[in-house]
């Protein structure tokens, strides 16, 4: 099984300052991720308060709902990932987007562009999958890309799901000082072709592989 070191040793000034600095742009992550029409520039106008008459209003709810949830989890870096506090950032992520926020899904969905149906969640199954994944003896760096990735794939909310899995990803890296996780514009298209074989195959080296050399941002000092 590969290898995956942490890659950044921050202080919690640091790596907080970091998720600040790189705030819109991790935003603007979470609508690519879930193909929303806005650009970067439109994201940063909106999260400054100001109008942007060519953008949805679901697109503008929904770009304000990922600056709750990235609120939310600054405030709360020392909390512990469970269930609930995963509840609470989808509730965040998708409040006023699906059929119900914050709770685990209770109907069949499927994902688009793939053959793979996720099964339902059963609430104690998803506590042990949690639990044995955070326990893990990887790094703290590959616990967060495998957090991200169960997240997606499990579908465990009605909406919203790559969103909190990122969100979760970037928490649970921030608290261990070691970086954050963002998907460039540049790397987006082959995320997504990694990301739908994934579904399909459950097979992880690919796009973790992908995600560990492309989607690790950390502050580099002069040796």
């Amino acid at each position: 099984m590969p290898c995956f070191k942490d890659k950044y040793t921050l202080t919690d000034r640091e790596n907080i300052f970091l998720a600040k600095k790189f705030w819109s742009e991790n935003i603007y992550c979470g609508m690519r991720l879930e193909n929303r029409n806005v650009t970067f520039p439109e994201t940063e106008t909106i999260l400054q308060g100001v109008n942007v008459p060519n953008v949805s209003l679901d697109d503008i709810v929904a770009i304000l709902n990922m600056r709750d949830a990235w609120k939310h989890l600054l405030s709360t870096i020392t909390a512990n990932i469970n269930i609930d506090y995963m509840c609470t950032i989808n509730g965040l992520v998708s409040r006023n987007e699906s059929l119900e926020w914050g709770v685990l899904r209770t109907g069949q969905v499927g994902i688009s562009g793939t053959s793979y149906v996720p099964p339902l969640p059963a609430l104690a199954t998803v506590g042990e999958e949690l639990s044995s994944l955070l326990a893990s003896p990887a790094s703290a760096t590959e616990k967060a890309l495998r957090l991200f990735l169960w997240g997606a794939r499990s579908q465990l909310f009605w909406d919203g799901n790559k969103r909190t899995s990122l969100l979760l990803a970037n928490k649970h890296l921030i608290s261990n000082g070691c970086g954050i996780l963002i998907i460039k514009d540049i790397n987006m298209e082959q995320f997504s072709l990694l990301l739908t074989y994934f579904y399909n195959t459950n097979k992880e080296d690919l796009i973790l592989h992908f995600l560990y050399e492309n989607a690790i941002k950390g502050i580099d000092y002069p040796a």
